[in-house]
């Protein structure tokens, strides 16, 4: 029997759901695969909602004040000139997803997207307010009732709960917390923000509470083109046709051979645990989300008849067809060499960025002038911006001119995130300069960093 699946043709099936409304009811399970999602979600959820809460060194950690045009992360406070390096890490974060796709299939819907995890979350609230997978779709085709009306405005409630504080956490990465609750509970946060808050919140809503497999389906590309990142030794969840057909109710302690069967009894577990509503039988389906859920379930059940787990797994194309998955191929060393290189810039980038930014401007209607004792004057406008996160103090020096001196403060004092303009005048005697125009570099000196930048120094025309 040849095995049922095919990585370059990856099946739309139709949902294996009775109710008229095509609503997916996601029945409960625990396993391995589960305990790990779900700990891993509840990690990133603390990390989502924490991270606008720490301080740094009097500081929100991490804060993107659109306003000042100041992004604050720990200690690295980045400005608009350095949003390159935002653009390193979406092109990391792509790299990063094909490598791993190539590997592990699509490992970040099943475990890290956001879009699974407060699915999941809402799941959850919907099994302990509601029942189970089987009360709720009775629930559902019941008359409405005191009863119904109540768990369905408790159900709702807890929805939009978590909805509004997923709105004001994300919006506290750009707002000041706690600023951000306070002014918005007292209804003092401006329309704009309002706006913001609301807008985030009712997608949360929408998506986590009534789409759902519709977001992963029909709105997000990767489901689409995750076909061209397969081959035959990615990781996916796949059922083992060999092991598990002829499908078919057996008693526990009947022998399936005896009866022409397969280890699939036919329980039909492995659908309704799928948040997404797919039979992993009809083999892959672009729906798949690999989070798991089937196999945690089929093994539970395989337990339970004392057959060896396994007839669902994580498993590859070249494995169900009995050889063994290589590892290491072209695709995933050009991807994992790629990532490397890619890191390896982006760390260089990200050490060697100057916490000053010194801009020189001239006047460039009077290059030069001639004072009362007969010295020749060159003014310029120094512009610094301390790009730390503390006061700074900076030391303004010259070179690349003998016999010259600096009007102007020899020390400025320069506050976090602060752009001080500061005008100097460097001047020198015309008759100890034989050239018309004279370079000179321009030094500011910190106690970590120097920055340095020439500019002309005219003595005439």
């Amino acid at each position: 029997m040849t095995v049922n699946i095919n990585i370059k043709e990856i099946k739309i099936s139709p949902k294996k759901n009775d109710n008229d409304n095509n609503k997916i009811y996601v029945r409960a399970t625990s396993g391995l695969y589960q305990k790990l999602r779900r700990y891993t979600g509840w990690v990133l959820i603390l990390l989502f909602m924490a991270l606008p809460m720490l301080r740094w060194n009097n500081h929100q950690a991490v804060l993107f004040d659109l306003d000042k045009q100041q992004y604050h992360i720990f200690n690295l406070t980045l400005f608009p000139q350095d949003l390159t390096l935002l653009a390193w890490v979406f092109i990391i974060a792509a790299f990063s997803l094909f490598f791993f796709t190539t590997y592990l299939g699509r490992v970040w819907c099943g475990y890290t997207c956001p879009q699974t995890i407060w699915s999941f979350i809402f799941i959850w609230f919907e099994e302990h307010i509601e029942g189970s997978a089987n009360q709720r779709k009775c629930l559902d085709k019941a008359p409405w009732s005191k009863n119904k009306f109540s768990k369905k405005i408790a159900k709702h409630s807890a929805w939009i709960i978590i909805s509004l504080l997923t709105g004001l956490t994300f919006c506290s990465y750009f707002v000041l917390f706690p600023n951000i609750y306070i002014d918005f509970f007292t209804f003092n946060s401006s329309p704009t923000l309002t706006g913001c808050i609301l807008f985030f919140a009712s997608i949360t809503y929408m998506n986590a509470g009534w789409m759902r497999s519709i977001v992963c389906t029909h709105m997000c590309p990767y489901a689409r083109f995750q076909s061209a990142m397969f081959d035959e030794n990615t990781y996916i969840v796949a059922y083992d046709e060999k092991r598990g057909e002829q499908r078919g109710p057996r008693r526990r302690k009947s022998n399936p051979s005896d009866l022409g069967l397969g280890d699939c009894i036919a329980c039909e577990l492995c659908v309704q645990v799928c948040p997404a509503g797919i039979d992993i039988r009809e083999g892959l389906q672009y729906e798949c989300i690999n989070c798991g859920a089937c196999i945690d379930a089929c093994d539970t059940t395989m337990l339970k008849m004392n057959y060896p787990k396994g007839l669902i797994s994580y498993t590859s194309e070249t494995r169900l067809a009995g050889g063994e998955s290589q590892i290491l191929r072209p695709k995933i060393i050009s991807y994992g060499v790629l990532l490397i290189a890619m890191l390896s810039i982006f760390s260089l980038n990200l050490f060697t960025l100057s916490t000053i930014e010194l801009e020189i401007v001239r006047d460039r209607n009077t290059l030069y002038r001639e004072n009362n004792e007969g010295l020749i004057e060159n003014t310029y406008t120094l512009k610094i911006l301390n790009k730390t996160i503390e006061t700074q103090s900076y030391k303004i020096s010259f070179s690349g001119l003998k016999d010259a001196y600096l009007i102007g403060p020899k020390e400025i004092v320069v506050q976090a995130g602060e752009i001080f303009t500061q005008p100097i005048t460097i001047v020198v005697d015309a008759y100890a300069i034989k050239a018309k125009k004279v370079m000179i570099t321009i030094r500011l000196n910190s106690k970590t960093e120097e920055i340095k930048q020439d500019s002309p120094f005219f003595i005439s025309l």
